[in-house]
């Protein structure tokens, strides 16, 4: 009777370091929190992305900043808000904040080019240096599932992508609190006090 005992013991103390190590392994707290997010329906990081390059990129590397989303488009009346885009994040990068563009070609055509020829003009005409990624649809059937998140959020924000240059704001913690219409300028100062709020939280 005491080895059956001394045998149980071992095998119960076997079974409960095999548990301490499995949950306290990093990438089951991760995987666990990642789900909790996902969850949420206010949280917009849970997608990765092509960069323009062609280069895979999770979103979420990007907790801890605060973004501003925007689809962008090449032959636009709105185009020289890259400018502004450009300037705003030059401004604020260091305090954390992220411009993120996505090109798109639902509206009338006006993003007809290939991510390269998209790349290029964007260097050359306005110096962008901020994260761009590949051509998505941001409308119709063929809508991108981040766009499909972004635009079924609750009003204010939600609703269908009116034209090129909208903008989400998203904060430090991946979720999205405010949408800007395409005629808003990414210097409006509406769109900068609450960037410099959500930077300075």
């Amino acid at each position: 009777m005491p080895g059956l005992l001394q045998s149980l013991a071992f095998i119960a103390t076997a079974l409960g370091a095999a548990a301490l190590l499995v949950f306290s392994q990093p990438g089951v707290a991760a995987d666990a929190d990642g789900a909790s997010k996902s969850a949420d329906p206010a949280y917009v990081l849970g997608f990765t992305m092509d960069r323009i390059d062609g280069e895979p990129q999770k979103l979420s590397e990007y907790e801890g900043k605060v973004l501003m989303i925007v689809n962008v488009a090449s032959r636009c009346g709105m185009t020289p808000q890259y400018k502004a885009l450009q300037e705003l994040y030059e401004k604020h990068a260091e305090r954390g904040l992220v411009v993120l563009g996505f090109p798109a070609n639902n509206f009338m055509g006006q993003e007809p080019g290939t991510n390269e020829e998209i790349a290029e003009f964007c260097e050359r005409n306005y110096g962008v240096t901020f994260p761009m990624f590949s051509k998505i649809s941001v409308k119709g059937r063929d809508m991108h599932p981040l766009y499909q998140r972004l635009t079924s959020q609750p009003a204010p924000i939600g609703g269908n992508v009116s034209w090129n240059f909208q903008k989400y704001i998203v904060d430090r913690s991946g979720r999205v609190v405010a949408m800007f219409g395409p005629r808003t300028r990414p210097d409006d100062p509406k769109i900068v006090e609450l960037i410099e709020k959500l930077l300075g939280s």
